[in-house]
């Protein structure tokens, strides 16, 4: 038995997958009493599972031990490398399994998880509450490099209830440490007076590796972060044992496999193989938050310029409710003007391409500490929104202000400056999206140039005679945009509008992306670099391949050296010639070419002569 369990120890620290063999012989009575007592343990209503556990323990007793076999459980492909990107994208790694603690340490060095180089290893594997506080005291001392007191014997320091666990981001330690805990260790260290303790000195370590844990113990620890951290947990698993864990997480991830498809199932990502985790976080996830993030920004800008108009309307009609634009208009400008652009930004815009996503991730910090859309960004789009308002309303206001048409009436009516301002807002508003837009398609272009054109033609058609004729008491402004739009002055004064609303931002982005200019603005400037190069070095090949074929078809209309190759005068020969022979070859070689000279010359001849009896 003895060897047994070293050979046990021997393979699990190799990595290997242990099972112990042992058999026990069984009478036929003996079989019926016990198969009885389970069937009643089964079905019991009360203490199930501990009577299920008794029955177990009573046929699993006093067995022959035979053997112990070990299998190799090999990494998938590209683990190591996945471990290593999610790791520089600043994105923790705790590893829950339910290996042996050997096991799951080889498997923590062969990621490279767990590395020689690293300062400490903590190892709690205390059986009782107090070894398992002891443990974590020391652990906390060598982490922070000094001595505070977190425990007074079984009685958990009052103070440490009053502490904020602030986000994951915010713990910085410049050593690296590594903590691994099993089971039983595990089960006292979730308890109320010392998981903030455990979760505090775990989050200051670099690798987390928790050995011999149940499927309820994964879910508790998922739990507690979630419970005390400002961060999104991301679950991934491929057996049954880890849906509670993949379910407990905000996002679950399942691998399909040779353990099933109950971790597929219970799942909201699912693919074949671990490594594209990395391009399922750092590609499509850093790209869906980079895209919402532009959306929630140009959504709100949009509606805060459409509507603060009425706000500076209504100081000129008495705030008598009455509406700047038309009706038709204040209903079409969400549901047809504006909604497909911003729905193809949405869909489809990326500032950086998919392998630049994967070479620099450092480009997935800004999302893991809210960059893109907080607070400070919301209130940017409403200020721009009311700058943007502000500007609608009073230029073509001013422009208006006691001014006469081409045509010599007056054109400050209530339509024509209606009809002003909201195609003043609709070029605004596609001009703001096409600079927003990062990553332009097809689609793009056919939706934010569709969506002007669509303006036009409902504009005009809305304010035909046709219309008004059928539903005069719906469509009052009959002629209005044929009459406003054919004057050069209200077109000149939506171009200043449209320059005055976008100047600002055009220089505001100029400078930052020159004076202080983020990773993002970095990385698209080299992607854009290589694009430039690409086409020029097309360009220098096709060159050179014409230059060839040019000098191909010039020698092809006269005789080459093809009487000399045939001839093997011009082969070294390996035994050397004497002064005679050597004359005799020299004296042929340039006979050779005194008679290509003259066929060469005699041929040209010929052609002049020819040329000349055709003039």
């Amino acid at each position: 038995m003895y060897i047994t369990s070293d050979h046990l120890n021997e393979f699990a620290g190799e990595g290997l997958r242990t099972l112990a063999l042992a058999y026990k012989d069984l009478s036929e009575d003996y079989f019926k009493w016990w198969l009885k007592i389970h069937h009643d343990a089964s079905i019991a209503l009360e203490n199930r599972e501990e009577r299920l556990a008794d029955t177990y323990e009573q046929i699993e007793s006093d067995m022959m031990l035979l053997g112990a076999t070990a299998i190799e459980d090999k990494l998938q492909e590209g683990v190591t490398d996945t471990i290593a990107g999610l790791l520089l994208a600043n994105i923790k790694l705790w590893i829950l399994t339910g290996d042996k603690q050997e096991t799951a340490m080889n498997i923590g060095y062969s990621c490279h998880m767990l590395t020689d180089d690293m300062n400490d290893m903590f190892v709690i594997s205390g059986r009782t509450v107090t070894e398992v506080r002891e443990e974590l005291r020391k652990a906390k001392e060598a982490t922070f490099g000094q001595s505070r007191s977190l425990f007074n014997g079984h009685q958990f320091s009052e103070k440490m209830n009053d502490i904020k666990l602030e986000s994951v981001y915010e713990e910085t330690v410049t050593s690296e440490y590594a903590l691994v805990i099993n089971g039983h260790s595990l089960a006292h260290a979730l308890e109320a007076d010392m998981e903030k303790d455990f979760l505090e000195i775990a989050c200051m370590c670099k690798t987390v590796i928790c050995c011999r844990v149940t499927p309820l113990q994964k879910a508790q620890v998922v739990e507690l972060v979630k419970k005390y951290k400002k961060a999104v947990t991301l679950a991934i698993g491929d057996g049954a044992n880890d849906i509670s864990m993949i379910k407990s997480a905000h996002i679950g991830v399942g691998i399909s496999g040779q353990e099933g498809m109950q971790a597929v199932l219970a799942s909201d990502y699912s693919f074949s193989q671990f490594r594209y985790l990395q391009r399922l976080l750092l590609v499509h996830g850093r790209w869906s938050y980079f895209r919402m993030c532009k959306f929630l920004c140009y959504f709100f800008y949009k509606n805060f310029a459409f509507t603060l108009v009425h706000f500076w309307f209504g100081f000129f009609c008495g705030f008598s409710a009455q509406t700047v634009y038309d009706q038709w208009f204040i209903t079409l400008f969400n549901i047809v003007y504006t909604s497909l652009p911003v729905l193809a930004m949405g869909l489809f815009d990326q500032d950086v391409n998919e392998q630049n996503c994967m070479d620099y991730t450092k480009l997935y910090e800004p999302g893991q500490l809210n960059l893109l859309f907080n607070k400070r960004r919301f209130f940017i789009c409403v200020l721009h929104g009311i700058y943007t308002s502000f500007a609608l309303f009073f230029i073509p206001f001013g422009a208006f202000f006691n001014t006469a048409g081409e045509d010599g009436k007056h054109i400050a009516d209530y339509q024509s400056f209606a009809v002003t301002v909201a195609t003043s807002l609709v070029i605004v508003v596609s001009v703001q999206i096409g600079l927003d837009t990062s990553y332009w398609t097809a689609i793009n272009h056919f939706f934010i140039w569709g969506s002007l054109a669509v303006y036009f033609s409902i504009l005009f058609a809305m304010h035909g005679d046709g219309i008004f004729d059928i539903f005069p008491s719906h469509f009052p402004f009959v002629g209005n945009a044929r009459n406003s739009l054919s004057q050069k002055s209200v077109w000149l004064v939506i171009f200043l509008t449209t320059v005055i609303c976008v100047m600002p931002v055009l220089t505001y982005r100029f400078l930052k992306v020159d004076l202080s200019p983020t990773l993002s603005d970095k990385v698209r400037y080299l992607q854009q670099a290589k694009k430039k190069r690409k086409p020029l070095a097309n360009r220098m090949r096709r060159v050179h391949r014409t230059s060839s074929r040019r000098s191909g078809y010039a020698f092809a209309h006269q005789e080459g050296y093809g009487e000399l190759i045939t001839s093997g005068k011009n082969m070294r020969l390996n035994v050397p010639q004497s002064s005679s022979s050597l004359a005799r070859t020299m004296l042929s070689s340039t006979s050779w070419i005194e008679n290509l000279r003259k066929k060469t010359a005699e041929n040209f001849n010929s052609f002049s002569s020819d040329k000349s009896t055709k003039l």
